[in-house]
């Protein structure tokens, strides 16, 4: 990915993104950027072509949690920014062991969807996304 555009971005957006890095980590008591699992030169945005997109690094190459970890990006962006944004979340390139199924997943509305309707998965999601005192 290149750097992030951040510049090109109207000021209550670019604030949207940003809030994505305080993410909870679900393993771990730390945001997703204290893990730097994401971080803001992992975003492009293009704003004219009202796209978004993130790329985030596992732990370790066999997390479980990546799955679950980028559906929380997908979900914190989904109901932060605009519609008019297509939102895409993967995993770092060569980062995770099963980075394709991981991608596949992330890149499907129905399953993404799907499993916002699981209400347990859910309120794992909702528990991720919960801004801790440290962070904001």
């Amino acid at each position: 990915m290149t750097r992030t555009k951040m510049l090109l971005i109207p000021s209550t957006t670019e604030k949207y993104l940003i809030s994505f890095l305080s993410i909870n980590d679900p393993e771990h008591p730390l945001s997703l950027e204290e893990l730097n699992v994401v971080e803001q030169v992992r975003v492009r945005v293009d704003d004219q072509e009202n796209t978004v997109g993130v790329e985030f690094t596992p732990t370790i190459p066999h997390c479980s949690m990546a799955t679950l970890i980028g559906l929380s990006i997908k979900v914190k962006l989904l109901r932060s920014l605009p519609e008019r944004f297509k939102i895409d979340v993967h995993i770092t390139p060569g980062t995770h062991a099963s980075e394709d199924a991981v991608n596949k997943q992330l890149a499907d509305k129905e399953r993404v969807a799907a499993a916002l309707e699981n209400s347990q998965l859910l309120e794992v999601v909702n528990q991720c996304l919960i801004s801790n005192a440290r962070t904001g």
